[in-house]
């Protein structure tokens, strides 16, 4: 087993850590038993690093949210469009991350990372307000996700939303959802996705290959089978579709990007999917961020190594979404 003191990380990582350390004892919240106030700390959190650790947002990028129908009520999305964007704009639906009990498309990493990541790829980015566990057990947020794609379908012009480019991505435990909602549009066979964008992803609700023992202690998912059973609820998942890497049938999902943290004990889950899905036929490019921790993709303020995985992200969703941005790089 690996500990975070043998790692040899940026200093820019070695400085997110202490503020970590630093801000931790005064938000006594982040231990509780409580998932709500667990909940409220970890936003807060989040909040205090970005401000400091994820560069600002960026100009050029225009945001404003919008409410659809949902299966458990209005669902907020919050839109991030460059404001030279007009028509129908090639999209992603995102689903950010929170061990699928917190997170908020309020968070100002959300915010960040979103809006340059839509200006820089030409991907118009729709981050979904999901509902979240324990008041709302899997399939909820899944089913909130499909609810968000067929209203995109049904009704483009409405959201300016280019019905035959439109996928789905997520980050942490919004990339499990996002997986998992794939497979289930897949399987309705509506409406069609032409990517799916999974960013440090767990791909099954067990931990998974060598990283899992390497980096089980001390690398932020220290409490898996717990966050688990807070998601899937009394008697366990209502389908197998909560673990995409352990349904038998992967043929026939759209081509996939797995964005994967070298030191993060969900990489060999990703690593893991990238290979079924390519015995499956399925297009996939798996990239693996060297020196990176599950959380430090976000901090581009402080690491040269966050920045660059930003900016791959953006170029391979222009290519995949074939953007104007794409056609640039082309040339």
């Amino acid at each position: 087993m690996t500990t975070l003191a043998e790692l040899s990380l940026d200093p820019g990582i070695r400085r997110w850590i202490a503020r970590i350390e630093q801000l931790a004892p005064s938000m006594p919240d982040l231990a509780s038993a409580d998932p709500v106030l667990r909940r409220a700390a970890d936003l807060e959190l989040s909040d205090a690093l970005a401000v400091d650790f994820t560069l600002p947002l960026p100009e050029g990028v225009d945001l404003d949210d919008v409410e659809l129908a949902g299966p458990g009520g209005a669902l907020r999305l919050r839109r991030y469009r460059r404001s030279d964007a007009s028509g129908l704009q090639p999209t992603q639906l995102w689903l950010h991350g929170g061990g699928f009990y917190a997170g908020s498309i309020d968070e100002v990493l959300n915010d960040r990372l979103c809006a340059r990541r839509a200006l820089e790829s030409g991907v118009q980015v729709f981050s979904l307000d999901y509902r979240l566990s324990p008041e709302h057990v899997y399939p909820a947020p899944e089913l909130d996700a499909v609810a968000a794609l067929e209203a995109f379908a049904a009704d483009p012009q409405r959201y300016g939303v280019d019905p035959e480019r439109l996928g789905i991505g997520g980050n942490s435990a919004g990339a499990a959802i996002a997986a998992s909602t794939a497979l289930r549009v897949r399987d309705a066979e509506t409406p069609r996705l032409v990517h799916v964008d999974l960013e440090v992803p767990p791909l099954a609700m067990r931990r998974v290959g060598r990283s899992a023992e390497d980096y089980a202690i001390g690398f932020g998912l220290d409490a898996l089978e717990a966050i688990v059973d807070m998601y899937t609820g009394p008697g366990g998942p209502a389908d197998p579709l909560i673990s995409p890497l352990d349904v038998d049938d992967l043929s026939g999902l759209p081509a996939t990007l797995i964005l994967a943290a070298e030191h993060d004990p969900l990489r060999d889950s990703g690593v893991e999917y990238a290979e079924r899905l390519r015995q499956a036929g399925v297009p996939v490019e798996l990239h693996i961020g060297a020196g990176h921790l599950h959380g430090t993709p976000g901090i581009t303020a402080a690491f040269d190594g966050a920045r660059e995985w930003q900016g791959r992200h953006a170029q391979l969703l222009a290519l995949a979404y074939d953007t104007i941005p794409a056609r640039q790089h082309a040339g």
